[in-house]
């Protein structure tokens, strides 16, 4: 397995090819201003071949995690959410409900669905997902 490291913008044309061919939802306007420093891009590899992109914290959104065809069932996915997880107490995301790969990959690292979202892709309804991290999930019912 590669290690991970902070994307570049020479890193862009490879991240954009790699978003268009994983994502069926895909946002390059969103990649493209992360790479710029507005987000938190991490890719896999020398020459990447993953990515993931996380806005924001308290909490931290996943906002794409992406593995290019060829690469994946390697830890590359694993990785790179592990890394974006590593730095936040708390982290959401969506995905698509009929998704069921990506939603059991990420209830194996932790996450739960919080809430479903009708309508919430152009053609289909999505699932908010949450982790938290066992510190923040204490904090959370000790306020309850």
């Amino acid at each position: 397995m590669t290690g991970i490291r902070a994307a570049t913008p020479a890193d862009r044309p490879r991240l954009l090819a790699i978003q268009a061919a994983s994502l069926a939802s895909n946002w390059p306007e969103l990649l493209e201003t992360a790479i710029d420093g507005a987000g938190t891009v991490l890719v896999a590899g020398h020459t990447p071949v993953g990515y993931a992109l996380a806005v924001g914290s308290q909490p931290t959104h996943l906002a794409e995690l992406a593995v290019a065809p060829g690469h994946r069932n390697a830890g590359h996915g694993s990785a790179l959410l592990t890394a974006i997880l590593d730095d936040c107490d708390e982290c959401r995301l969506t995905a698509r409900a009929d998704d069921e790969r990506a939603r059991r990959f990420y209830e194996r690292h932790g996450f739960r669905i919080e809430e479903h979202l009708p309508n919430h892709y152009e053609n289909a309804d999505g699932v908010a997902m949450v982790r938290q991290s066992d510190s923040s999930a204490s904090t959370e019912s000790e306020r309850s």
